[in-house]
C-alpha cells in the first residue's frame, strides 16, 4: 500500500502538501549544509589539539570549552549549551 503525499506531510490540502515538500528540500539542504560546517570543525580541532599536545599542553582547554558553551547559551538559549556540549563531544570526545 502507497503513501499519498497528503499523508506523507500530514496536510490536508495540495498547497499545504507543497509548501511542506518545499520547507522540507530546504532543511535537507540546511542540515548536509551543518554537517559538512560541523566535520570541518572537528578537523580544525583537531590541529589545535595536536598542537597543545606536542607543545606539552593538555588536550583541552576547559577555560576555552566554558565559552563555547556560553556562545552557544547566550544564542540559543538553554538548549544551546546541549548543542554546544554535544560539539565539544564531537570535536574532542569524552573526558
Amino acid at each position: 500500500m502507497s503513501v499519498t503525499p497528503a499523508e506523507k506531510t500530514g496536510a490536508r490540502t495540495d498547497e499545504a502538501t507543497d509548501v511542506i515538500n518545499g520547507a522540507r528540500e530546504r532543511i535537507d539542504t540546511l542540515d548536509d549544509r551543518i554537517i559538512g560546517l560541523i566535520q570541518e570543525r572537528i578537523a580544525v580541532s583537531a590541529v589545535i589539539q595536536e598542537a597543545r599536545i606536542t607543545s606539552g599542553g593538555r588536550r583541552v582547554s576547559l577555560s576555552r570549552e566554558m565559552e563555547i558553551l556560553e556562545h552557544y547559551r547566550e544564542a540559543l538559549g538553554r538548549p544551546g549549551t546541549s548543542l554546544g556540549m554535544t560539539l565539544l563531544e564531537l570535536c574532542r570526545g569524552r573526558i
